[in-house]
């Protein structure tokens, strides 16, 4: 909604009931206000609007045809409307300053297009208000105007939601280290810092790693998102075995650049929650340092040394299809990657499947009624199953592996556009080559900003 010209910004936008999906906002008064502008932005963030209420203080017009009603900083015209119109406005001057609650809607298109009020009250300023039977008395703040509008899915009006609890109207928060099929904000992204604490073993050999991961994305349309992803990796490793006391190194380097490209084919929102789908691919360029230890620093073979860099090959695209459904304080999503490993000088890891699932729970605030504040309980799980890997162009024997992991964590939104989070993984299946470096840990700590 921040994207109308007359809405005012996304923090003075707030949703007054998430399960409904009500939410309020009070217009620049100095731009004209569309229904249908609203509707068709909405639309293109994923929503649909299902009704809006206004409430507009202008100078009151009445005409044999018509009783209109002017705002003057903006000078727009509002046709009046009901089947008790003409009992609200009986004792309400022709010329005078005048404030109305009531429906609203635009009725016709391009030059012939009215913004038209179902009046329900209606009063002199500084007057109580006239109101139709039957009808509850609003408690809407603001001198000029404000909208309550409920959103749903065109195919099933009645019932208005948002896509997810925790994000209402801006997508921020999202599984920590599954695929989500969610976008960020329309004509709009997000801005993901990352730092990932690795500790891995094989024998006697312990490598620590410190991995500060830079993802910016960008949504150009309401189904596309575009994300770069820029990896600075440190790695430190020592050789504890009697012979080789003493043997090890350190090193910092840029890792492989990836490019993302995500498309949301499907989505459904529902009341408190929504399901969605989408397919992404990425490109993961030969930009990281590809020169591993000598055998003289540490005593390995040299498909292990390699692994000591920051990279795990060449040019490699990755393939991607992530599912997720929320209802009420639960979501639960997954997805499956494939990534086709290419040579970097005749080295690679094997090809990955990857199969996550994410399950995640509203645990605070437990009267949720507005976005806000939320704390997510968070487990996640990662399948991978990596192929033979290569080295001097030739397969490597004892370098493939099976393995799964479990990564429970919490993220906090401290607003709606910025979340803290953080996850710890851990194997419970590890079932790898004699030349394949076993990860132990893997801290993830991070923030995401979205603009």
């Amino acid at each position: 909604m921040s994207r109308l010209d007359y809405a005012p910004k996304l923090k003075d936008i707030k949703i007054t009931d998430i399960k409904k999906g009500i939410g309020v906002f009070t217009p620049k008064p100095e731009k004209p206000v569309s229904f249908d502008a609203l509707k068709e932005t909405l639309k293109k963030a994923g929503y649909a609007l299902d009704a809006g209420r206004i409430r507009v203080t202008g100078t009151l017009t009445k005409q044999p045809a018509a009783a209109l009603l002017i705002v003057t900083a903006s000078g727009q015209r509002f046709v009046l409307e009901g089947a008790n119109l003409e009992q609200l406005l009986s004792s309400l001057a022709s010329g005078g300053v005048v404030e109305v609650v009531g429906d609203w809607k635009t009725v016709g298109s391009g030059a012939d297009a009215r913004e038209v009020i179902t009046v329900e009250f209606a009063k002199a300023v500084g007057d109580a208000p006239r109101k139709v039977a039957g009808h509850r008395n609003l408690a809407l703040p603001g001198a000029l105007s404000f909208v309550n509008a409920r959103f749903d899915d065109a195919g099933t009006k009645g019932s208005p939601a948002f896509s997810k609890p925790a994000a209402a109207a801006a997508e921020a928060v999202a599984p920590i280290r599954v695929t989500s099929p969610g976008l960020t904000v329309f004509k709009g992204g997000a801005i993901t810092p990352r730092a990932y604490f690795i500790h891995q073993h094989l024998g006697s050999l312990q490598v620590d790693r410190q991995v500060f991961d830079l993802a910016v994305s960008y949504t150009p349309s309401p189904r596309v998102q575009l994300e770069v992803e820029v990896p600075v990796s440190r790695t430190s490793y020592q050789d504890n075995s009697t012979s080789g006391a003493g043997r090890g190194g350190s090193s910092a380097a840029l890792g492989n650049i990836t490019l993302w490209s995500k498309y949301r084919f499907f989505r459904e929102v529902k009341t408190y929650g929504d399901r969605q789908a989408a397919l992404r691919f990425g490109l993961e360029l030969p930009t990281g340092k590809k020169d591993a230890p000598t055998q003289t620093r540490i005593n390995v073979p040299a498909f292990v040394r390699q692994q000591l860099t920051p990279i795990s090959g060449g040019l490699s695209p990755h393939f991607d299809v992530a599912f997720s459904q929320a209802g009420g304080r639960f979501i639960f999503g997954g997805n499956v990657e494939g990534i086709l490993r290419g040579e970097r000088d005749g080295f690679r890891l094997g090809h990955e499947v990857r199969v996550s699932t994410d399950t995640e729970y509203v645990l605070f605030p437990r009267q949720y009624d507005v976005p806000g504040g939320e704390v997510f309980v968070i487990l996640e799980t990662t399948f991978i199953h990596r192929g033979e890997g290569r080295l001097n162009s030739a397969e490597v024997s004892g370098s493939s592996s099976t393995e799964y992991y479990l990564a429970p964590g919490l993220q906090y939104a401290a607003a709606p556009q910025f979340v803290i989070e953080g996850s710890f993984q851990f194997p419970v299946i590890r079932n790898t080559g004699p030349l394949v470096l076993r990860t132990d840990r893997n801290l993830l700590l991070g923030v995401r900003y979205l603009f």
